[in-house]
């Protein structure tokens, strides 16, 4: 009873979800199920009509005046219906990605913590490998809900136009079989047997519908990397270079038909499952047919209605068995589809744990006159990532005042990146706090917060747009400062050859006339997007790892020019870069072990910045014989 319960729930909450999604696409759906149910009753009806008419001698003009309806009728709905199917696809196109919107919505609002939590990608995989393999989910509920809903009517139809054959009888004229046959005794065993056929029917609907989600389910893995060889990797032109050098074409080959025998030997199991339990239905259904069939013969036989009654109810009744069987199919795989539903609504349901501020950024009292006045501290931060049992920062306290440059430097897994992290609020600390003007940042309103940082991260992302939107984050954005910042950053000289300016396509997803894009110059755009936020503290995590040694020594040489009155912190693992800086941090296994300027941190012989600088610079150091 609660599995029952459960899926009414799924079933109702992933309707109401479609409603929400595209409003008046499920009511167009009942709309054109009903003209669809109707249609065959048109002319089971008046074709009944008809000969009747002629068994019982009307004139020609009557017999004419029923045809004339019967097209008629049938012209209309069929216009209707090819109305409805316009609008409905409308409707499902735009459901489609409205759909995808949501989903990526969801991305966007939730908590970073959640972002890298891999139970997070799995559901957002699955999803979409659902709806790959079988259009299932919100699809599959759709495809349903239509079928279903015409099911539901042709079902009432034909009960509707077959109700009199239950309630006819001969009265006492009637004997022997006759007699038995239209006796409400023999009506019902016969609903007695229909009920059987039901119950039959349902169960073996969804044991299969119900095996098949689970096979079904040892196939995603399959066709995920397979889907991954085909859709990604092949067909992404970047490949191409790998492809060729390793001669990786045996190896695909293999792959793939390694994973297509796999697949084989599951479907086959889907196969003989489907073949199993859709004998079981179709016996159940021959048999309770035969039945309805003999009923109809034998009440026709003892004269009970005429002709034209007896193609009503025979083809009411043929209607009837293909609605019924495809109207429990249909249920039984709104049921077992309800299991992607639920990972469908897991997903949406992901809660937002962090704490969201109210506090106005702007409106607090600033340490110093200007709104670009603010001070950092960290007060003994601890932090480890929710699925790790041991600390990536451990008490960690620095302070980190306006105008300031600060460089973070350490060994990989130090803890850098997971200091900028907590600092723009991306994740929040394990124990102590960080503090803005005095005040936990967790108080000031989220966005307000994030709105203060610029920062190109080391896995940054530049899309298929054009340049200037790249730089903006916008749609519509000012050329004037997208070229100046582009200058500044260092890709003059590149952005001079662009063939249509700031509206220059980069890469070629979406245009074949797009500008391919090298990764120094990639790294440049970023900064060029984080500089034309214009935000008073700008934070570069590997700012020059793609660029070239004199590229990186111009970015650095107007170092000072570019940030301009900005509070700076740079990751880096060049430690050059730190010379541009008043002030180096160090960090070693989670821990701020060292602080202060390049020179006073390089002299002290036996610390780690010694340690790593001279480590660097073996390999600059002149060598002669």
């Amino acid at each position: 009873m609660k599995r029952l319960r459960d899926d009414i729930f799924y079933i109702f909450k992933g309707l109401k979800e479609i409603h929400r999604i595209r409003p008046w696409l499920l009511t167009h759906l009942v709309i054109r199920g009903i003209f669809e149910a109707i249609t065959p009753f048109i002319n089971i009806y008046m074709s009944a009509l008809i000969i009747d008419g002629i068994n019982d001698g009307e004139t020609f003009q009557l017999l004419m005046e029923y045809a004339g309806i019967t097209i008629s009728l049938n012209l209309i709905v069929a216009l209707l219906i090819r109305l409805m199917n316009r609008f409905i696809q409308i409707l499902k196109e735009e459901l489609n990605h409205k759909y995808e919107m949501v989903l990526s919505q969801k991305i966007i609002d939730m908590d970073y913590t959640s972002i890298e939590n891999p139970e997070t990608h799995r559901l957002r995989e699955k999803i979409k490998d659902i709806r790959n393999m079988s259009n299932g989910g919100i699809w599959l509920l759709v495809t349903s809900f239509q079928e279903l809903i015409k099911c539901l009517f042709v079902i009432i139809f034909s009960v509707a136009l077959t109700f009199s054959l239950f309630t006819l009888s001969g009265g006492n004229e009637l004997s022997g079989i006759y007699s038995f046959v239209a006796s409400p005794i023999f009506s019902l065993i016969l609903g007695v047997c229909i009920l059987a056929n039901v119950i039959i029917s349902m169960y073996a609907n969804a044991t299969v519908t119900k095996k098949m989600h689970r096979i079904m389910n040892e196939v995603i893995p399959f066709n995920r990397i397979f889907g991954y060889y085909i859709n990604s990797y092949l067909s992404s032109y970047h490949a191409g270079k790998d492809i060729r050098i390793y001669n990786q074409k045996g190896l695909i080959e293999s792959e793939s038909m390694a994973l297509f025998g796999g697949a084989n030997v599951t479907l086959s199991k889907l196969s003989n499952n489907q073949m199993k339990y859709s004998g079981i239905t179709t016996t159940s259904t021959v048999i309770i047919t035969t039945l309805i069939y003999l009923f109809v013969g034998l009440k026709a036989l003892a004269g009970l209605f005429g002709i034209g009654s007896i193609i009503r109810y025979v083809g009411s009744i043929n209607e009837f068995t293909g609605a019924f069987t495809s109207f429990m199919n249909q249920l039984a795989m709104m049921r077992a589809n309800n299991e992607s539903m639920k990972v469908f609504f897991d997903f949406l349901d992901i809660p937002s744990q962090m704490y969201q501020g109210t506090l106005p950024v702007e409106k607090r009292a600033l340490c110093h006159d200007g709104d670009n006045d603010y001070e950092i501290e960290f007060r003994k931060v601890s932090f480890k990532y929710p699925s790790s049992e041991n600390y990536t920062l451990r008490d960690v306290s620095l302070k980190l005042k306006i105008g300031e440059r600060l460089a973070v430097v350490g060994m990989n897994g130090s803890g850098k990146t997971t200091l900028i992290k907590l600092l723009c609020r991306l994740y929040d600390p394990t124990e102590g706090e960080i503090l803005l003007n005095g005040i936990n940042i967790k108080k000031y309103n989220y966005d307000e917060y994030m709105s203060i940082f610029s920062v190109v991260f080391q896995d940054f992302k530049l899309f298929s747009f054009s340049l200037g939107q790249n730089v903006a984050a916008k749609v519509d954005y000012d050329k004037a400062k997208v070229e100046a910042f582009l200058a500044e950053a260092g890709f003059g000289e590149r952005y001079n050859e662009m063939p249509d300016g700031t509206e220059t396509c980069l890469y070629k997803d979406f245009d074949e006339n797009g500008v391919e894009i090298s990764g120094g110059e990639a790294q440049k755009i970023a900064l060029a997007r984080a500089l034309y936020k214009e935000a008073p503290f700008i934070i570069l995590d590997e700012p020059t790892a793609a660029l070239d040694p004199i590229a990186e020594y111009e970015i650095y040489s107007k170092f000072n020019e570019i940030v301009g009155n900005k509070t700076a912190i740079y990751i880096s693992h060049r430690l050059s870069s730190c010379r541009f800086c008043d002030d180096i941090a160090v960090f070693h296994e989670g821990k701020l072990i060292q602080r202060g300027s390049h020179e006073e941190l390089v002299s002290k012989a036996g610390g780690k910045y010694h340690e790593l600088w001279y480590a660097q610079a073996q390999y600059y150091a002149v060598t002669s014989n």
